[in-house]
């Protein structure tokens, strides 16, 4: 990056620079270090088992994550060389399932800013307050409005969490340069009365934004980042239902943006389905897929489910014809009333019935979860998919662990070992009746940042849902023989690096054959893509 190269104690401040007792005797003389460190120096490596001895010596999780957070303020080459040598250990504490405690306490253990805050007060300010932000090249934006973090509802500015969490998996999993992302929280307060009466709380408040004064402000946003950072990508995360969806359409073919909670969970989630016939040898087409919850996660995966389905020949009546919703309310049918716009697809003519009878009726060769309600599937529901299934797919996708709707054990258990699970958040193996399965984690870790990193190498104009399938198919074909044969549908999280970067590629590929790419294509683009990514060894 072109910046002066800080000296003594600012050098050491400067999480960007520091190597901390790293710096050789010939680099200590040059940088006015000289008395300001330890005698010894120690390379990278022994940073980083020091670093690795004092997480793993604390008891609580959350501990781990301030660590780790201090860690990235203090020394941030030394943070990602970390979390890319043990990204299966940290992953989990840097995202799911430690982030959303971390969210849930954000204000309690606050301890350096870290992000770009907007409020509704810095209205007609966007753009002026965009220059406050030192760097000047960001192509990588996480914006959430902390409306809906994971399956914990309304946190508000705690919502923070969310974007740090997520651009330091960008960095490490698709080697997006630290200093090219910027996490943003749209504070526009909260309703949960809990935060609001917290004086620790750190966000405005005030009852939440709504109606056009909300969608001003974030036009106002957008158009800012169009103006200062003209090549950045918008990841929306974690925003309610309505505005996911209104936002992403709103934006999705005019900007280079995506939801990840719609299209990324969709990739990850099809390219599980696609995987899972390899065990249970389904043809994909055949299917019939059934979701338990009827937000932008399940609505996003039906509708990438359902394009895969058009691949295959399908029209898109006879594509949606193989997938059924269920609520609360039970099956979502043509007959129900307040269907949401996004829900009509997929609300068949069918007598309606609960949750129950509707697999009995229907009898799905899938059932995806993404309720956000813990236990949500039954060892009754669980057994009945074994009974109409050889090998039942079952996937429990809510975050963090504590809401999925089943566990890992219980799914096997009660399946008698058929069924083929996936979870959002990670589960660890479960050994029954002498075999050992490692669960399937569907993280959406696996695919956004390769969609990121692919759609900004290429200088991508927008994010095609061609490209969405063309990652999931990627992340499918990289599943080994070796992993379907411990029951896994999805790679090991140690192959992130590898996995992102065949996804970026796949996704940039695509990305020149819709001509939506105005960076001019190399001759070979997967060592373009790889030459790219950030590299934090020192």
């Amino acid at each position: 990056m072109s910046r002066k190269h800080p000296e003594g104690l600012e050098l050491l401040a400067s999480a960007m620079f520091n190597k901390a007792t790293a710096f050789t005797p010939a680099e200590r003389e040059m940088y006015k270090l000289r008395g300001l460190l330890p005698a010894a120096v120690c390379d990278q490596a022994a940073q980083a088992a020091r670093a690795l001895e004092n997480i793993r010596r604390k008891a609580y999780d959350i501990e781990r994550y301030i660590y780790l957070q201090g860690l990235q303020g203090r020394n941030e080459r030394l943070f990602y060389r970390l979390l890319i040598d043990h990204i299966e250990e940290l992953m989990p504490i840097i995202y799911t399932p430690t982030v959303g405690q971390a969210c849930q306490e954000f204000a309690h253990i606050f301890r350096q800013p870290r992000g770009f805050y907007i409020t509704p007060r810095d209205r007609g300010h966007i753009r002026k307050m965009l220059d406050n932000w030192p760097e000047k090249d960001v192509r990588m934006i996480v914006i959430t409005d902390g409306q809906r973090i994971l399956g914990l509802g309304d946190l508000g500015a705690n919502g923070m969490g969310i974007p740090i969490g997520k651009l330091a998996l960008y960095s490490a999993g698709a080697g997006i340069h630290p200093h090219q992302c910027l996490p943003v929280m749209l504070d526009v307060g909260t309703n949960n009365d809990e935060l609001r009466n917290d004086r620790l709380y750190l966000g405005i408040n005030e009852p939440r934004l709504t109606g056009d004064a909300y969608f001003e402000l974030v036009d106002e946003f957008v158009q800012a980042v169009q103006d200062a950072f003209p090549q950045a990508l918008i990841q929306f995360e974690d925003f309610q239902t309505p505005n996911a969806f209104a936002l992403l359409n709103r934006y999705r073919d005019s900007v280079l943006c995506f939801n990840d909670d719609i299209q990324g969970t969709a990739a990850v989630a099809l390219a599980g389905v696609y995987a899972s016939t390899r065990i249970s040898g389904n043809d994909f087409k055949d299917l019939r897929i059934m979701f338990l919850g009827a937000g932008s996660a399940a609505t996003g995966i039906a509708d990438l489910i359902k394009a895969a389905f058009c691949e295959t020949g399908f029209s898109e009546e006879q594509a949606a014809r193989r997938l059924w919703f269920a609520n609360r309310s039970g099956l979502v049918v043509k007959s129900r009333e307040n269907i949401r716009p996004h829900n009509l697809p997929y609300a068949h003519d069918h007598p309606q019935l609960h949750f129950i009878d509707a697999i009995k009726s229907i009898r799905p060769h899938v059932l995806i979860g993404a309720t956000g309600s813990p236990g949500t599937f039954t060892q009754e529901i669980v057994e009945l998919m074994a009974e109409i299934n050889h090998r039942p797919v079952i996937f429990a996708l809510s975050n963090p662990t504590s809401r999925a709707e089943c566990t890992a054990q219980q799914t096997y258990e009660w399946s008698g070992g058929q069924a083929i699970f996936a979870s959002g958040s990670p589960f660890s193996a479960v050994t029954f009746q002498g075999k050992t399965y490692r669960p399937g984690q569907g993280n959406n870790a696996y695919v956004f940042p390769g969609i990121g990193l692919g759609a900004i190498a290429c200088n991508a104009r927008k994010v095609s849902d061609a490209m969405f399938l063309a990652a999931a198919g990627t992340l499918s074909e990289m599943v080994s023989e070796a992993d379907l044969a411990e029951g896994a549908i999805y790679p090991p999280l140690a192959d992130i690096r590898n996995v992102s970067l065949a996804i970026a590629v796949a996704v940039a590929e695509k990305a020149y054959q819709q001509d939506l790419a105005t960076e001019p294509r190399p001759s070979d683009l997967h060592k373009w893509i790889s030459n790219t990514m950030y590299d934090p060894t020192y």
